[in-house]
Order: C-alpha cells, then sequence, then structure tokens
C-alpha cells in the first residue's frame, strides 16, 4: 500500500491501483461509506430514491453530486451477461409523456418517448420484466427488442401491430392477438399491461419527470427493481457486486448522451 496516495503498488513493476479503479465509484472524491449507504438505499427503499431525497438523507451538499452517484449505480444496474426471457412471454409498446392536446390514435406520438416492454408469464403473475426505448415501432425496431430480450423458441403474446410480423421468422412461436377480439374473455396481454402501469406510478411517485435522453436509465433501475422485489436486501449485495462489472462512467459521458 501507497501510503501517500493510499494506492496498491505492484512490487515488481510499480503499477498502482486504487481500490475503486474499474468500478463506478473510480475517480471518486465521496467517502466509500456514503457510497454503500446510496447503493442500500437504492436497492432496498420499495418506492426507489430521487436525487433530492438522496441528497438530504446522506446530507450531501450539492444536488448534481446525488445525481451523478444515482446515474453511476444506474450504470450497474444491467448485468453484462444476463439470461433472456423464457418459455412464455408477453411483449406490447407503449408511450412515456405528459398529456397532449391534439393527438388521434392509439399511436399517435407527439412529443411522447415510446419504449418496448416485455414480461415473462409465471401462471397468473408476472415473472421477470425488460424495458426499453424504441426509436419507432417498426419490425427494425421490435424485431431486435424482442430477439435481444427473449430466448429464442419462446412463445411471444403480442397485439395484432405489424411491427411483429417478423418474430416467427426470427425463431418464436408468435401468438398475435387481435384488441378487439375476445371482449368478456381475460384480460389482453394483462402482464404487459400491470408492468406499464406500475412503471409510470413508480416514475410519478419517486422522480415526478424524467428527460426522454435518460430516460433508459431510469427503465433499467425499474427492471433491477421488479426483477429483485422479492429480496431487496440481496438486491443491495448484487448491485455491489455488478459495480465491480462495469467500466466506470464519467459525469461527461452521463451528460454526452443528452446531445
Amino acid at each position: 500500500m501507497h501510503s501517500a496516495r493510499r494506492v496498491w503498488q505492484c512490487r515488481r513493476c510499480g503499477a498502482q491501483s486504487s481500490v475503486t479503479a474499474g468500478t463506478v465509484m473510480h475517480g471518486t472524491r465521496m467517502p466509500l461509506q456514503r457510497w454503500f449507504w446510496a447503493a442500500y438505499l437504492v436497492a432496498t427503499h420499495h418506492p426507489g430514491i430521487s436525487a433530492v431525497q438522496l441528497q438530504r438523507q446522506l446530507g450531501i451538499r450539492r444536488h448534481e453530486t446525488a445525481w451523478m452517484m444515482l446515474h453511476k449505480l444506474r450504470a450497474a444496474m444491467v448485468a453484462p451477461q444476463r439470461e433472456p426471457l423464457k418459455r412464455e412471454v408477453e411483449v406490447d409498446e407503449f408511450f412515456l409523456g405528459g398529456f397532449e392536446e391534439g393527438l388521434k390514435g392509439g399511436r399517435a406520438r407527439g412529443k411522447k418517448t415510446l419504449c418496448g416492454v416485455a414480461v415473462e408469464v409465471r401462471g397468473k403473475g408476472s415473472g421477470r420484466v425488460r424495458l426499453q426505448v424504441l426509436a419507432d415501432a417498426s419490425v427494425e425496431s421490435l424485431g431486435p427488442f424482442v430477439d435481444t430480450s427473449v430466448e429464442v423458441g419462446a412463445i411471444v403474446h403480442t397485439d395484432g401491430w405489424g411491427g411483429y410480423n417478423n418474430l416467427s421468422a426470427l425463431g418464436f412461436q408468435h401468438r398475435p392477438r387481435n384488441q378487439s377480439a375476445g371482449v368478456g374473455e381475460e384480460p389482453y396481454l394483462p402482464r404487459a399491461h400491470r408492468a406499464i402501469s406500475n412503471l409510470k406510478a413508480w416514475l410519478h411517485g419517486t422522480h415526478r419527470w424524467a428527460s426522454p435522453e435518460h430516460l433508459q436509465a431510469y427503465l433499467n433501475e425499474y427492471v433491477f427493481r421488479h426483477n429483485r422485489r422479492g429480496n431487496p436486501h440481496a438486491a443491495f449485495q448484487t448491485l455491489l457486486g455488478l459495480s465491480t462489472a462495469h467500466e466506470p462512467v464519467t459525469y461527461r459521458q452521463v451528460i454526452d448522451q443528452a446531445a
């Protein structure tokens, strides 16, 4: 240990490394105790925590510091090699954004952000979920979203939108359903719609608003929390483990996403 700079130094080659090198905490001036508290609050606080709340809870002087800590932790919430959804999955697309006058039709976009959702079917309940910001609702966008989220060969339930027409060609057992059919039967894509509703309630209740350029980071946080909702303390341990499996994220990189 190099006592002056508090880094580890190889006796053979002289190379130096800190305990936070290669983690989301790389280069931080914030005490590691606060990082651990931040990770604990994010993983175990049931509704999540906003930058304003984190700043107040940990006594952080600048709002920008708390905001950046949360974004660095969100960057660690996507496992580099996570398993795809399996067996039977519901897939749908939806918009996030406030009310806009003058829009007509269910897919009229306006200034809203289009997102895709995929949810595992587990009996009458829901399994793991995936969420992704989409460029549009075309075959070129929806096909890759399903392909990267769902295991090939799985049963995929969707509506009758043409953007899903290539799923059978991609190797899925595609089972589309017309929204106007089956009136009075089991609710249409109930797990996907429930996930969308819960996501919107969470965003509004915890964060109030998420800018389109950073929305994917918030979707990643929701997925992380949902998929580990049964054991928040294990989620805390997982988050710290994932934090060492990602390249460091700088403030400039986060801000450049908005460019």
